[in-house]
């Protein structure tokens, strides 16, 4: 085998790599965008729950507010609480 043979096998070679090297890349390339969008997606989430867990508190303190306005109702009214 001559030098200028080799030369090509080498350079063959040297190319496949850098097309596996490249494969391999952007396959981590794919996962990463996978999970930046899954962790975005879950961000969301989150605060989409926290603004139902504030409206849910926000329902709750009514609520117990209209309890005591209906307690004092009914204690002027003569009536026990219970």
């Amino acid at each position: 085998m001559d030098a200028t043979t080799l030369g090509a096998l080498l350079v063959g070679v040297g190319g496949l790599a850098s097309a596996v090297v490249a494969a391999i890349g952007k396959r981590g390339e794919n996962a990463i965008t996978g999970y930046s969008s899954l962790t975005n997606d879950l961000q969301e989430e989150r605060d989409a729950l926290r603004v139902q867990l504030a409206e849910a508190h926000a329902q709750h303190a009514a609520a117990q507010a209209e309890i005591a306005r209906l307690r004092a109702v009914v204690t002027a009214l003569g009536g026990d609480q219970p």
